[in-house]
This record gives structure tokens, sequence and C-alpha cells, in this order.
């Protein structure tokens, strides 16, 4: 089946596949904006036990997804992977630590004898949730706006950005990004705590939360994408693989590529009525359509950045290094023999669906997270 592919249709296949788990994991770091909002949505240690436990439901769906997103653009695409994870590694060594706090912190926070406190694992999960979805919006900010690398004939790469990856925070339109994931994360996290905590209380604080996080998620974003739309792309030839810049590039992108842009509008205004359903009807199933929304807004960038002859990577010191989805490919066979190991995903999906739907059958109170209950966190 996938041998019949051409080589830059296999290429294009796995960009989605990468895409798509960019989009899921952005959705799910809903857990990471949750746990920023602990104190917030928690004004006693019984109310602080049951948003910890509302989100300790899902933080290991993050914590695969992200590994899983890693190890498919590693398999996928090496050359990015040796060129970004090699070259910015601080950036990348940040996000590592913070999700590494974030595991140890769900497991030890109330085991018996914790010399350190339940505040300390409490503050280590702000941390993750703060700096895990910043840094990793920042980092995805440089595959429109470049980073600072070079590759040569043997593509071996050298980095030249003196900070390795952490420069990328002064461009404006990378933090802007990581800025809007951050608050995108804390507004689907409120949906999320209306949908599934079974507490007044909490849920009134989590309603409040919803549009004081959706307005500067709005602000962020919306910069986010006018500048993008206004700014050079990174364009190349898929022929000669010269690589040149064009005008309002990403925006030409939308245009000739019709069904992407059907699909980012779609995801924008699901994530809107899902805000607005919830936090001024009153329902509590907005987070479903949130999820969506986001899922579908992520994947239609990701797919403008990688479709249409666009340097998904460009580097920002030598434009001819950039990576786009055909040079910085593994080889035909390698794609084809993983096409065919991409075809377990669907069942994976639904077994996560099928995990996901178990664990959320029914609404978390107070008294299933009380002292006597061996399996809260």
């Amino acid at each position: 089946m996938f041998e019949s592919l051409s080589y830059l249709a296999l290429q294009q296949y796995w960009w989605f596949i990468v895409s798509l788990l960019a989009s899921l994991l952005v959705f799910l770091m809903f857990v990471q904006g949750g746990q920023t909002m602990i104190y917030t949505l928690g004004k006693n240690e019984l109310e602080r036990k049951v948003v910890v436990n509302a989100l300790g439901r899902k933080w290991e769906f993050t914590f695969t997804t992200l590994v899983t997103f890693g190890g498919a653009f590693f398999a996928s695409f090496p050359l990015f992977y040796a060129s970004s994870f090699g070259g910015a590694y601080w950036v990348w060594m940040a996000i590592l630590l913070a999700f590494t706090i974030q595991a140890f912190s769900y497991e030890y926070r109330t085991k018996p004898n914790n010399f350190l406190g339940k505040r300390t694992f409490e503050t280590f999960l702000f941390i993750n949730g703060f700096l895990g979805t910043i840094l990793i919006g920042t980092a995805v900010g440089t595959f429109f706006t470049g980073a600072e690398f070079v590759i040569d004939d043997y593509n071996f790469v050298e980095w030249k950005g003196a900070a390795y990856g952490l420069e990328a925070i002064l461009n404006i339109q990378n933090v802007a990004l990581g800025l809007a994931v951050f608050f995108l994360a804390r507004t689907t996290a409120a949906l999320y705590f209306v949908k599934i905590i079974d507490d007044k209380a909490i849920e009134a604080r989590a309603r409040k939360q919803i549009m004081r996080n959706a307005i500067p998620f709005l602000f962020f974003f919306l910069f986010f994408v006018i500048r993008l739309m206004t700014l050079e792309g990174f364009a190349y030839d898929m022929e000669t693989m010269a690589v040149s810049m064009e005008p309002n590039k990403y925006l030409n992108n939308f245009l000739e590529m019709p069904w992407a842009l059907a699909l980012f509008l779609i995801g924008v205004v699901l994530v809107l009525y899902a805000i607005f359903r919830t936090y001024y009807k009153g329902g509590s199933r907005g987070f479903n359509l949130g999820a969506a929304g986001v899922v579908i807004t992520v994947l239609s960038l990701f797919l403008n950045i990688g479709y249409n002859g666009t340097a998904f990577y460009p580097s920002s010191v030598d434009m001819q290094s950039s990576l786009t989805i055909q040079n910085a490919s593994s080889s035909e066979f390698t794609l084809t023999v993983l096409s065919y190991v991409s075809l377990m995903v669907p069942f994976v999906i639904a077994y996560i669906y099928y995990a996901w739907r178990s664990i959320d059958i029914s609404r978390i109170t107070q008294d299933e997270v009380d002292d006597k209950n061996e399996h809260s966190y």
C-alpha cells in the first residue's frame, strides 16, 4: 500500500502525523494550565486536593503525548531533531526539567513522611504549568521566525546562537505564541474544571477564570496571527530546493490551500463558541468543543508551515540551511516502514478515548479525594 506512494507523499503523510500529535499535545496542556490555578480555585486543603486530583486523572496523557511527539519527529525528520534538540538544547533541557518535576510531584505530593511538604510539590506543578507551556510555545514560534543554525554538506549542524536556543525569547513573535499557549492552557483548564468537578464553589471560581484567561489568550493569539500573515516567510523551490523569502508567505499558504484555511477558521470558531457557551450560557460541555477547536486550529497552523513549499524550520543566519519536509526527512524506505507502523494509531486513539471516557464517567467530588482514599493524589 505505502510502497505505491511517492517519496514526497510519504513525507507529507508523516508531516501530517507529526502535526496531529503536536495539536493533541497543545490541547492536553490544559493539565499544565490547570496546575497554575491550584491556589486560585482551591481556597483550602480539601478544595486544592480536588483540583489536583481532577488534573491527576489526565497528566499522564500529556506526558505520553509529548514523548510520542518527540519520538515521531525524530523517526520521520531526524535532521530537525539533530538541529533543534542538538543546538537549542537549553530550551529543550528547560522543557524536559519542567515536565520531569511534574511527574514526581503528582506521585509524592501526599506521600507519608513527605519532608518537602505539599506546598513544595504544588510549586513544582506551577513551574511546570508556567514554564512548560510558554517555552513550548516559544520554541514552536521559531518554526515561523527561524533559528540560528547552519548545516554543512555532511549534515553537520553548527548552532550560532550564544544562548543555544534561549535567544528565541528575544523575538516578540515567539513570545506572543508562548503566552498565547499559556493562556489557552489556562482557559481550557477552566472549561475542564467546570465539566468535571462537582463542587459549586470551585465551579463558580472556574467560570470566572474562563474569561479572565480567554481575553489575554485572544490578545496574544491575534497579535501572533495578524503579524504572521504580514511577515515574509521562508519558501523553497521544490525542484532546486533553493530557499528564498516570500512576502506574506503564510497568508499565501492559506489562500493557496483553502482547506487549511477552512480548518483554521472552524477551529477558531469552535474555541470561541466553547468559551461563550460555558461562560455566558452556563453549560458544562464547552470543554469538548474547545478541545476539538484547539486540535483543529493547531493542526492547520502546522500544515501551513510544512506544505506548499514552506521551510518548517528556517535558519535565520543561513537561509539555505533551512529545513523542509523534503531535506530533513528519513529515507524513503524508513518512512515506508514507519507508515505501516502508523496503522496502529487509530487503535491507540480508540483506546485513549475509551480510557478517557472511563476516567470521566463521573464528576469528581470532595468525598472522592478525602484522606481515606489511598488512590488520590
